[in-house]
């Protein structure tokens, strides 16, 4: 009776990786084991997948799939976000022309006017009570710390003008920030939304709402807080005084651009410093249809809105950047889970067919 329970035990574990009832069939004349490794046998020509019977493997399986469909979402968003900066690379060109004539026109014109300029209200500097920040952050995520350095940044610098008994209150530029300042209760004075693609008209509705509040007396100083872009694996969170303006950085500050390379597959940055345009020359004789006191201060919002322009650009090519560093590691974090689970996989795999074995070979030695 023991003996007949053991075979049965056996035939039914057999039974189990097999897809026919006869596929473990031992023949009375041959031995038990020739059987069961006869590479012509029943069993090997009719043997499924193997199969663990936890369901580890399936599990691990799946997981792999997943991983491997994870990296191709993150390889196309650095794909995206490259061409997205190269666009951005596109409209800082694009500006340029512009910006280097209005920096000449400036330039002339301050020489011509010598001190006279100083009278003007956006060139006056007065006692600071109040300062306006103007942060930029992103509208989105998936970009590494560059929304987290900057709302750093705005606090810090936020907390230092506290603590020199200045009042504060921001204009925020970007959903993140928004975000995370008005849980906070911040004092916010207006929201805008960031995009992908800055342009002049959403540029003219800050720099016009700068104006107005400098010129109300409402602030006495606006500090402007981006992301300067350096490279596509590094940008620098910055703080500069956007007005009052100063005649001599108007004229004398040059400016850089960059350019997205690729080299072997691997995306690179090259940066370019450019020289200060001259000033115009503009002759002792020459009379002027308008005062040129009159002509400066028309200059100046067109050149803050150049300046604004200008970082929201530097500062979504700095988002885009991170993001495709950000995507990139998160690709080669897939590649390296997916090959650490496949070695897991195969480790488990390999652990069920020996048990398999060890079974098949356990029945067939019980039924001799």
């Amino acid at each position: 009776m023991k003996f007949l329970c053991v075979a049965a035990t056996a035939l039914a574990t057999a039974q189990a990786f097999t897809t026919s009832p006869g596929a473990f069939t031992i023949a009375p004349s041959t031995p038990a084991l020739n059987n069961v490794f006869t590479d012509n046998s029943a069993a090997h020509r009719t043997r499924r997948a193997t199969i663990v019977m936890d369901g580890k493997a399936n599990a691990i399986r799946d997981r792999i799939s997943t991983v491997n469909n994870t990296k191709k979402i993150t390889s196309a968003m650095k794909l995206v976000a490259a061409a997205k900066v190269r666009r951005a690379q596109d409209s800082v060109l694009a500006t340029r022309p512009f910006s280097e004539t209005l920096q000449s026109v400036f330039g002339g014109l301050i020489q011509r006017l010598g001190g006279e300029a100083a009278d003007l209200p956006l060139l006056t500097q007065r006692e600071v009570n109040k300062v306006t920040l103007v942060v930029i952050t992103g509208d989105r995520g998936l970009c590494g710390g560059y929304n987290s350095f900057m709302i750093k940044k705005a606090e810090a610098r936020f907390a230092e003008l506290k603590a020199q008994g200045i009042e504060c209150d921001m204009i925020l530029i970007g959903k993140k920030g928004n975000s995370y300042f008005a849980r906070r209760e911040y004092p916010i004075r207006k929201f805008y939304e960031t995009g992908q693609n800055p342009d002049s008209k959403q540029a003219l509705a800050i720099s016009e709402e700068i104006i107005n509040t400098f010129l109300s007396g409402e602030t006495d100083a606006v500090e402007l807080l981006y992301t300067k872009f350096v490279s596509l694996i590094a940008s620098t969170p910055s703080v500069r005084t956007l007005v009052p303006f100063s005649a001599s950085e108007i004229s004398q500050k040059g400016d850089e651009v960059f350019q997205l390379t690729s080299d072997g597959g691997d995306f690179g940055v090259e940066r370019k410093e450019l020289e200060v345009a001259e000033p115009q020359d503009f002759p002792n004789d020459m009379i002027f249809e308008q005062d040129p006191l009159q002509i400066v201060n028309s200059i100046l919002p067109l050149y803050l809105n150049g300046q604004i322009l200008r970082t929201l650009q530097e500062s979504v090519a700095s988002e885009l950047a991170a993001r495709m560093q950000s995507m990139q590691s998160a690709s080669d974090n897939a590649s390296a889970l997916a090959k650490s689970l496949n070695q897991e996989y195969n480790r488990a795999r390999q652990a069920a067919v020996t048990q398999e074995i060890l079974e098949i070979v356990s029945g067939a030695a019980a039924l001799e």
